[in-house]
């Protein structure tokens, strides 16, 4: 037999560190990112000044009128000196997008502060002042008052990123300057609570207070988002940190830079998600789109020809699987534009064209939240509308009473007002139990109701065997 040249153990050796480095190469390269790109990355320092004096004594505790001290604590906290209010300071990111100063940062780094100081890399501050700021997004733009040329980032294409993808941040968590910490992209699209029109990167990247609106680095140092948020049940890092898309975030910075502030487009429904039983009540093969729970008088929709009950899948030619998909494509668009839509009525496709007006500063938000039924032919008892419900001719019942039952297994609650039952408006009592007679039973049907001023559906179904 013939014998080795080498020892075995040490070709194996060999082996798995050739393995091992070649694995290793594969890893980013996270040096040569944050010392070609920190550069541009900059800390937020901001102050408020104290609005009012406040006396002490606007705090003393309340002594009964009835106690024979009242009159003594009264005049003696009165008498106490007033202490000013102090200074609120914080501090925050941002990064550089223009050799002439321009800052991004998030709306909430800078809201009501009287002093916003920018510190760069190499240590030299400057003040800066607020161009705008846009609290939907939570994006705003700064000017530094510099005649230095600031290096710049490079703002990435977002339509290339990918869930998986390395990805870099850099900021100030916590006061700490210029930290930096990597993760992957963990889902797109993120949409939430309160933030419609922003479909937000979530990632796995450290990021902790401090670190709002520094940027979101891929591996070709190219900024893909503005890290805006973190889900915390600590108030510090857990995992799950949401970023402003980048194009969405430089959107607002050219509005915000030409006009001071910006322009969204509404539609003027109310949306919710299809689940799967509302998908079986429409006779949708599966649950796609936004469920239109209601239309607002006077609004695009409206003027278009949208009709509650109609389930919106596609706009301005894109899909849309899921109702949170909606808002930001329609807020992308400006008002004015005539865009078209594609949705399901009564289980046949329509294409209509909508010519969207701009975003009213109180608008209701653009979806309904949907309620998680609760466990219980119907089991309620209804009457009519109460005289204040009763105004512009609106019509229904109000839920009275609700037992063990399908309204109850359908989520359906006392102070409810069912407004549409199996597609038919719901006029009055009388009527109301009619269209229940005729109810199928076995499968699952739509039923509207209006709940804290808002819309929604919710899939009722009547056992097969009552």
């Amino acid at each position: 037999m013939p014998r080795l040249k080498q020892p075995f153990w040490l070709i194996t050796v060999l082996a798995l560190f050739w393995a091992t480095s070649a694995q290793a190469n594969n890893y980013p390269d996270f040096v040569t990112l944050v010392d070609k790109y920190s550069s541009a990355v900059v800390s937020i320092n901001t102050k408020s000044e104290p609005k009012e004096k406040e006396g002490s004594g606007r705090n003393h505790p309340q002594i009964p009128e009835n106690s024979p001290f009242h009159e003594y604590f009264k005049k003696f906290f009165e008498q106490m000196p007033e202490l000013p209010s102090q200074p609120k300071s914080s501090v925050g990111s941002g990064f550089i997008i223009s050799p002439d100063g321009y800052v991004v940062t998030n709306a909430h780094v800078v809201e009501d502060m009287d002093s916003i100081i920018v510190g760069l890399n190499d240590r030299t501050e400057f003040p800066a002042q607020v161009i705008g700021k846009d609290s939907r997004s939570d994006i705003a733009l700064l000017k530094v008052k510099t005649d230095k040329t600031l290096p710049t980032v490079q703002i990435g294409n977002i339509g290339k990123v990918k869930v998986g993808q390395w990805v870099l941040a850099i900021g100030s968590p916590f006061g700490f300057e210029r930290s930096a910490t990597q993760g992957i992209i963990s889902a797109l699209g993120r949409s939430l609570p309160s933030d419609n029109y922003v479909p937000f990167i979530q990632t796995d990247a450290a990021v902790n207070p401090g670190n709002s609106g520094g940027p979101l680095f891929n591996l070709d140092g190219e900024v893909i988002g503005v890290n805006s948020q973190i889900y915390s049940r600590s108030g510090g890092y857990q995992g799950l940190s949401f970023a402003v898309p980048i194009d969405v975030a430089m959107d607002v910075v050219e509005q915000l830079k030409t006009g001071g502030k910006v322009s969204r487009g509404w539609l003027g429904v109310l949306i919710q998600e299809v689940t799967p039983e509302l998908a079986q009540s429409f006779n949708l093969d599966k649950p796609r789109g936004a469920l239109v729970g209601q239309v607002l008088p006077d609004s695009p929709a409206q003027a278009a020809g949208i009709q509650v009950g109609d389930i919106i899948v596609a706009f301005n030619g894109q899909p849309i699987n899921q109702s949170r998909e909606l808002p930001p494509l329609v807020g992308r668009i400006r008002p004015g534009a005539s865009i078209p839509l594609t949705l399901i009525r009564e289980g046949k496709e329509q294409a209509l064209t909508i010519k969207l007006e701009e975003l009213p500063e109180d608008a209701k938000q653009q979806q309904a939240i949907a309620v998680t039924p609760s466990k219980g032919r119907l089991g309620l008892a209804v009457t009519e509308l109460p005289a204040d419900q009763r105004q512009d001719g609106a019509k229904g019942v109000w839920v009275k009473e609700v037992t063990e039952g399908p309204a109850a297994s359908a989520g359906i609650r006392s102070g409810d007002i069912i407004t549409r039952i199996n597609n038919v408006e719901v006029t009055d009592p009388a009527q109301f139990a009619e269209q229940v007679k005729q109810l199928p039973t076995g499968r699952p049907i739509p039923v509207l109701i209006k709940r804290d001023n808002g819309a929604l559906f919710l899939a009722l179904t009547i056992p097969a065997k009552e």
